[in-house]
């Protein structure tokens, strides 16, 4: 059977943190990046009011085509995956804008850990990575959680995971303690290198 164009190709990617998956989507959703941590930030944008309607999101994050869910539990993600994808490709179908441009005047900032972790980066891990042809960039700061995505060699290099979570994260938590978590939200698939 051919493709239409009407096909919406999904590719969910759960982390190595269960509670957290991102799903590839075959399309721009949003031109940005975009943080949501809660219902009433997410009103006025059809997409986020429709995953924040689904039982355990806690947070998504939209960036290009990528959406990254992340879950109060770590139960298994097939049924909510399932759930998910049936809202992208509902509401992609549905036309229209996806997430409300006055979306950013709601994000609260927290400059200061932003600004710790940005020196972390600059001054221990690129310098480490870099032998490696890889870098990682800060993406988003929201409370205590960081975004980050992995480019060069790290992304889609086998080893980009256990990196993130035993390198990465433990430098970062231990030089700053503030931080709570660091997701990864690199589409592993893109990119000229991809091992996924």
């Amino acid at each position: 059977m051919s493709a239409t164009n009407d096909e919406i190709r999904i590719i969910a990617e759960p982390q190595m943190d269960a509670r957290v998956c991102n799903f590839h989507v075959d399309r721009p959703l949003y031109d940005g990046i975009v943080n949501c941590s809660s219902k009433e930030m997410a009103q006025g944008s059809p997409l986020l009011e429709a995953l924040f309607g689904l039982e355990g999101v806690r947070q998504v994050m939209v960036a290009g085509g990528t959406i990254t869910v992340a879950r109060a539990t770590d139960d298994e993600w097939n049924d909510l995956a399932r759930q998910i994808g049936g809202i992208i490709r509902e509401k992609v179908k549905a036309g229209g804008q996806l997430i409300s441009p006055e979306i950013k005047a709601k994000v609260p900032t927290n400059e200061k850990l932003r600004a710790e972790v940005q020196e972390v980066i600059d001054e221990e891990l690129n310098p480490g990575l870099a032998s490696h042809g890889g870098s990682v960039e800060l993406i988003d700061v929201q409370g205590t959680t960081i975004f980050v995505t992995l480019s060069g060699g790290c992304q889609g290099c086998a080893s980009a995971k256990y990196t993130l979570k035993h390198g990465i994260e433990q430098i970062i938590r231990d030089r700053v303690p503030e931080v709570t978590e660091v997701v990864d939200v690199t589409d592993h698939t893109a990119g000229a290198n991809p091992y996924y």
